[in-house]
């Protein structure tokens, strides 16, 4: 995975003899858009900035390999696409010329990294996909190897606890889609013997799965929403509905007359006009008694 080659040969110099064509500032540095041909076949075609790579640019070696992304003095720095000679390339965040921060490795069996870097190792949180079974590690990284708390995840079972130098080492547990979990430890007690090439034997700490119980798998469930409780209203007395307390008129409950079924309607009107007269007599023999009781 390395990328580090004869991209390092370029350098601002006197004697240089590769050729340049692009912008200069007013001291005859490389500045602004240029391309520059190394004397090893090496190419970049991008930003300067002072005579030094800077900005986005993108740098093809002879071995067939490239990078594209951002410079900084000279160096890849901040983000950037690396594609190496055998196919397997890197896209994320780099730091001096090194894989650092988060990015995503693909390599040649396709199998992808995806998580944190630090100093061109994984180092951090990320996941590990296995190409071929399908099989996934998350969790901690160092220096490259899967260290500290982390999970495997097959196809219809998991493993989880802690890892030494990319192998599980202590308490774990292996959690089975079936609804159970086995409960457990890896230990390096036993001893297995392998024969090298030179015939002589070597004695290498396996690691072994010592199961101690099983339990049933708690799923999840949702709780329950609690119904408010019923209250228990006692019903309005009679008195409550008469038309008085809600402050209706029997006028206004008079009910609607379906005017359509009436044969003659000019015998309505002229009943309304003589209860209209009624009212006015009425009101007029109101007025009256009261004038006469005032004038006594």
């Amino acid at each position: 995975m390395s990328d580090l080659g004869s991209e390092e040969l370029e350098e601002e110099r006197e004697n240089y003899l590769g050729e340049y064509e692009g912008d200069r500032n007013e001291a005859g540095e490389r500045h602004g858009k240029g391309k520059a041909m190394l004397p090893n076949g090496d190419v970049y075609d991008g930003l300067y900035e002072f005579g030094k790579r800077h900005g986005q640019g993108t740098y093809r070696f002879k071995s067939g390999a490239r990078y594209i992304g951002e410079y900084q003095q000279n160096k890849k720095h901040g983000q950037g696409l690396f594609i190496y000679p055998d196919g397997s390339k890197y896209e994320g965040s780099w730091v001096d010329d090194q894989r650092h921060g988060h990015g995503v490795y693909y390599y040649p069996n396709n199998d992808t990294y995806t998580g944190e870097w630090f100093a061109h190792q994984r180092q951090g949180q990320g996941t590990y996909l296995y190409a071929e079974t399908g099989t996934k590690y998350v969790g901690s990284w160092l220096n490259g190897q899967q260290e500290g708390a982390g999970e495997f995840i097959h196809l219809n079972h998991r493993y989880q606890g802690k890892f030494v130098n990319k192998i599980p080492l202590g308490p774990g547990k292996y959690i089975f889609d079936i609804g159970c979990e086995q409960h457990g430890e890896y230990k390096l007690s036993d001893m297995e013997r392998v024969e090298e090439e030179e015939e002589e034997e070597a004695s290498i700490a396996v690691p072994k799965w010592k199961a101690k119980s099983i339990t049933p798998l708690e799923l999840w469930k949702p709780t329950p929403v609690e119904e408010p409780p019923q209250l228990d209203v006692p019903p309005l007395p009679e008195e409550a509905h008469t038309l008085s307390e809600v402050g209706e008129t029997v006028e206004d409950m008079q009910p609607l007359t379906d005017y359509s079924e009436t044969d003659d309607l000019e015998t309505l009107i002229k009943q309304g006009e003589e209860i209209e007269e009624t009212r006015d007599e009425s009101r007029e023999e109101i007025i009256n008694e009261e004038e006469e009781e005032e004038g006594r």
